[in-house]
């Protein structure tokens, strides 16, 4: 755990992401990474000397057009005494059943996030924290070069000017695999994505080639990239 905390600290200062008085809301889909996210931020507050707001935010999709269960991350968000929002959403009935998106991740993202901005504007908060990890960064980076010919990825600190909020990513420096162990060690409450396309998508392409890369050519490929990528001087980075 002190690994991941040191690198969620390193983020954090580098980039400048919180400061006294925030009212942070963090985007909880039940998955790994914003598990461990939350569970990161609840444990920073609690031993580093700096006086934040943690509000859990969590988007039902409503598969199938019915609710969620989502009782276990609502007691695990009990454990750590953090307020626990869910808001229910009719996004699977406009992507799968009135638009029948045949490739529904890139509408599926910006409805997510037009909706977590709101229901974080209605809370009061002025920051939301999401749980991009290094690998995803790699990967977004090769998905950029590949699908839209262009060396691009998302930023650590993304302030919306017509929302006056600011996304904040602090595993940003943490590896997917560091994330899955803390996740096993501590028996985090994940929650199986039940979307149809999970594991289906390009960013799983990418993520299978690149994995290869890593495990069957050349080990460490991934952390060498991603120190390279940060001495490109990408805007935000």
């Amino acid at each position: 755990m002190n690994s991941i905390l040191k690198r969620v600290v390193f983020a954090l200062k580098k980039y400048k992401m919180l400061k006294e008085g925030d009212n942070l809301a963090v985007a909880v889909s039940g998955g790994k990474d914003s598990l461990v996210l939350l569970f990161s931020l609840a444990k920073i507050r609690q031993y580093f000397n700096l006086n934040f707001t943690i509000n859990a935010i969590t988007l039902d999709m409503c598969f199938n057009n019915s609710p969620s269960d989502f009782s276990n991350i609502k007691a695990f968000c009990n454990t750590l005494g953090l307020p626990y929002f869910i808001k229910i959403t009719n996004l699977w009935d406009i992507i799968f059943i009135k638009r029948k998106e045949k490739s529904p991740c890139s509408l599926c993202s910006k409805m997510r996030k037009g909706i977590l901005n709101e229901v974080a504007l209605t809370l009061g908060c002025n920051k939301i924290a999401l749980g991009h990890h290094m690998d995803d960064a790699v990967e977004t980076i090769f998905m950029n070069i590949i699908y839209n010919n262009r060396l691009s990825c998302f930023s650590p600190v993304t302030y919306l000017s017509n929302k006056k909020i600011t996304m904040i990513r602090p595993l940003v420096f943490c590896k997917e695999s560091q994330i899955s162990n803390i996740a096993t060690k501590f028996n985090l409450p994940v929650k199986k994505n039940e979307c149809k396309e999970d594991k289906k998508t390009k960013r799983q392409k990418i993520k299978d080639v690149l994995n290869f890369i890593e495990e069957k050519t050349q080990e460490g490929f991934k952390d060498n990239f991603f120190k390279s990528f940060l001495k490109s001087g990408l805007d935000g980075w």
